[in-house]
């Protein structure tokens, strides 16, 4: 990809960004961390709200978080790449993907995950050691699934003797089992194994993770294992076990195997340029078809919510528990009535986001 055209696919995106952020209604999962939570992502909304105000208040720090992972994202592709142009690739291929827009148009922890992740792995590429223990000590308490990112990092310590690494995530880890934190797993036997796949298919979109499940098997069997690898192929391995006996949450793992989108391409290109030109033909169109698919599942994400008003039976949509609520609301205030039962708690929570009350609580 050329610099010019990065440019323009930036530009785009700030716009798609900011448009989604500004115009989409309070999500379930948004509204109970805003009411029902003390916590870093309920914190920065109540922040964003009072500095901004509306949709884009609650999101704006999230989309600024957003932007320091692209730029984190850039700098660890230049470490892998020794052409710029794979870089603005690899990076305008990670911010479309509908994992990135989500995590960054709706409140939530995946996207500070992300960013201290990428920080921590470009200061362990680039040997600047001195504030890993620290974003070590930020993912302990942000986030409960990081024992995966731990887990991670001790395979990567032993793997390639890194002692003070490998100390450092096995102590992170007895904390963890010390404090009774991380992923709760349980359960018995049951059928959410082919989900987790719909689910990593909504993530990067559904070719781009039939290619992920290959990049990654590959460098399992003939590539080298950079700590990039490691931790993308334990939060997928992690995700793939625990969905033989329990529902998975795709938030948990969805921040530790977006990062992979680098490795995808280092692999593709290991692929095609090891060929004669002629012999790349299938490779190229393979790739064409799986980016012009990404790109339609992310013009669908960016303009869900003209198809919402567009289909006959909305009630179908994906997005139909964010807008139902919203239209209620406008109903309700368009009759002059100010309170409304619902049997939802968390539809109760985006009523009160609009100023609609239980009646009970009148």
């Amino acid at each position: 990809m050329k610099k010019q055209h990065f440019f323009y696919a930036i530009f785009a995106y700030a716009l798609a960004v900011f448009y989604l952020a500004s115009t989409t209604p309070i999500s379930p999962h948004e509204a109970n961390i805003y009411y029902s939570s003390s916590d870093i992502v309920s914190t920065l909304m109540h922040w964003g709200e009072s500095l901004v105000g509306g949709f884009l208040g609650l999101r704006i720090f999230f989309i600024l978080f957003g932007f320091i992972a692209l730029v984190l994202f850039y700098k660890l592709s230049r470490k892998y790449f020794i052409r710029e142009t794979d870089a603005y690739l690899s990076t305008a291929i990670f911010m479309i993907l509908p994992g990135i827009l989500t995590a960054v148009t709706l409140a939530n922890v995946a996207i500070i995950v992300l960013t201290v992740v990428l920080l921590f792995v470009l200061l362990y590429e680039n040997k600047q050691r001195m504030l890993l223990p620290l974003l070590m000590l930020a993912l302990f308490f942000i986030h409960e699934a990081s024992m995966i990112f731990f887990v991670a990092l001790l395979l990567y310590g032993l793997a390639y003797k890194d002692k003070k690494l490998a100390i450092g995530s096995l102590a992170f880890l007895i904390a963890f089992i010390y404090l009774a934190k991380g992923i709760e797993i349980g359960g018995r036997p049951s059928g959410h194994f082919v989900e987790i796949f719909g689910l990593y298919a909504t993530v990067f979109s559904p070719l781009l993770f039939l290619y992920f499940f290959y990049a990654m098997y590959r460098i399992l069997l003939r590539e080298e294992k950079t700590l990039l690898w490691y931790i993308s192929f334990t939060a997928l391995a992690f995700s793939l076990l625990l969905s033989l006996r329990q529902r998975v949450y795709i938030t948990d793992f969805a921040p530790y195997v977006m990062i992979s989108v680098v490795l995808m391409l280092d692999t593709l290109n290991h692929s095609v340029r090891v060929r004669l030109p002629e012999f790349q033909k299938w490779y190229r169109r393979g790739f064409y078809v799986v980016i012009g698919f990404l790109i339609l599942t992310a013009l669908v994400m960016v303009f869900h919510k003209t198809l919402y008003y567009a289909m006959d039976k909305p009630e179908k949509h994906f997005a139909k528990r964010i807008y139902n609520p919203y239209e209620l609301a406008k109903t309700l205030k368009f009759k002059g009535i100010k309170c409304f039962d619902t049997d939802s708690e968390r539809e109760r929570l985006q009523l009160r986001y609009y100023n609609i009350l239980s009646c009970s609580n009148e």
